[in-house]
């Protein structure tokens, strides 16, 4: 793509940011990627909701009608695909004291859809580095992305496709991308914000349609041993329902248990966005 969305209209990319700003200098802002099919954004308000939510507690003053804005004018642009909105603090002086009247910057891009990442089996590797759950980051989409970063880099280079964080207590937080959830005995299991994971789009979507299709849901604790032997999924906006596996051997196996619920997730997206993901390539059951 060759411009953005930058504060109320579409700006070219080049020299677009300020080199000031604050969201470059000290990744102090947050974003939020979202699904678009059929010129509609799913879950759009909450989308916005949380976008909102996170810049009013960081103390940005990042108006929610400018977020819309700048989200219906990227989906209506790019029709099927994925959209990413960031909110920096905008300009400011040097040092890290908030400065007295800040500036916001909006800014938006979007990219073609991948069909094929959606429901894509993951092969995840155990992270060196920690989830800091009593970080206030954790539970937003925070610029600060780096242990993100160097986490799946290592994990990619050591043959999985992303990592799998811990907490500082050894318990299961997230991937690098994505929520967990655990299939043990016919029940749902996924862990609580409070070890530091933040509030998913289809985190929510699971936990409030699970049961709609047998499976009982929880929030709960998880350790590292609660996986072996159960089916794992990861959750996201883009890839949506990922089966997921510490074991190579384990993946993309026939029968998936989470076929109903995968099926359930695309009527649920054809239902708001009038485009069922399966219609332009998305396949349910992982090869």
């Amino acid at each position: 793509m060759t411009d953005i969305w930058l504060n109320g209209a579409f700006a070219p990319c080049d020299g677009a940011i300020a080199a000031n700003d604050r969201g470059l200098l000290l990744a102090d802002g947050v974003f939020d990627t979202a699904l678009v099919l059929g010129g509609r954004v799913f879950r759009m308000e909450e989308h916005l909701d949380r976008l909102a939510a996170a810049a009013g507690r960081l103390e940005i003053p990042a108006a929610r009608n400018d977020l819309h804005a700048a989200m219906s004018a990227l989906a209506e642009r790019q029709v099927n695909g994925s959209i990413r909105l960031t909110v920096t603090r905008g300009p400011g002086p040097r040092g890290i004291a908030l400065p007295p009247d800040p500036r916001p910057t909006i800014f938006g891009a979007s990219a073609p859809l991948t069909p094929s990442a959606m429901f894509s089996a993951i092969r995840l590797d155990v992270s060196a580095i920690r989830r800091n759950e009593t970080s206030p980051t954790t539970r937003v989409k925070s610029l600060a992305y780096l242990d993100a970063v160097l986490a799946n880099h290592a994990a990619r280079q050591a043959g999985a496709d992303e990592a799998l964080f811990l907490n500082t207590k050894d318990r299961v937080a997230c991937s690098t991308l994505a929520n967990v959830f655990v299939l043990k005995d016919g029940e749902l299991s996924t862990p609580p914000l409070a070890d530091g994971v933040l509030d998913g789009i289809t985190r929510r979507w699971v936990l409030a349609h699970a049961g709609e299709f047998g499976f009982t849901v929880r929030e709960r604790s998880l350790a590292l041993a609660d996986l072996a032997g159960a089916t794992v999924f990861l959750t996201n906006s883009l890839r949506l329902i990922s089966p997921a596996t510490l074991d190579p051997s384990t993946i993309g196996r026939p029968g998936c248990p989470l076929t109903t619920l995968m099926t359930g997730l695309c009527g649920a997206i054809a239902g708001e966005c009038g485009v069922d993901p399966r219609a332009l390539g998305a396949a349910v059951v992982p090869q």
